[in-house]
C-alpha cells in the first residue's frame, strides 16, 4: 500500500550537509515505522535511523548519532534524513524503508522491513 521514493542524494565534501527526502504514496503511511538504511560498496546494508509512527520516538546507529536527524511529516507523507558533519565513511546508497509492525529499535533489523525505496547515492569526498 505504500511506495517509497528517495531524493536529495549527491556529492558533498567532508563536514558538509545533505538532506534526504523520501516521498511515500498511499494513505497508510502514518501506520508505519519508517527510517533509513545505507549500503556501501562491498558491504552489507546497515541501519541508519528510524522514527515512530507519530514521530515521537527516534533511534540511531552509533555511527550517526548526534550528526543525523530523522523526521517525518505525516501530512505530507514524507520522511527526511538531515545529515550534518558528513564523513567519507558515510558514502553509501541510502534507502528509505518502512515497517508496519515494529518499533524504532526492531526496525534496525532489515529482515523486519516491509517496504524499501529504490535508494539514492550519497558520496562524501575527503
Amino acid at each position: 500500500q505504500v511506495q517509497l521514493v528517495e531524493s536529495g542524494g549527491g556529492l558533498v565534501q567532508a563536514g558538509g550537509s545533505l538532506r534526504l527526502s523520501c516521498a511515500a504514496s498511499g494513505r497508510t503511511f502514518s501506520s508505519y515505522t519508517v527510517g533509513w538504511f545505507r549500503q556501501a560498496p562491498g558491504k552489507e546494508r546497515e541501519f541508519v535511523a528510524s522514527i515512530s509512527m507519530s514521530g515521537g520516538s527516534t533511534y540511531y546507529s552509533d555511527s550517526v548519532q548526534d550528526r543525523f536527524t530523522v523526521s517525518r511529516d505525516n501530512a505530507k507523507n514524507t520522511v527526511y534524513l538531515q545529515m550534518n558533519s558528513l564523513k567519507p565513511e558515510d558514502t553509501a546508497v541510502y534507502y528509505c524503508a518502512a515497517a508496519l509492525v515494529v518499533g524504532v529499535t526492531g526496525f534496525s533489523n532489515p529482515d523486519f522491513i516491509d517496504i524499501w525505496g529504490q535508494g539514492t547515492q550519497v558520496t562524501v569526498s575527503s
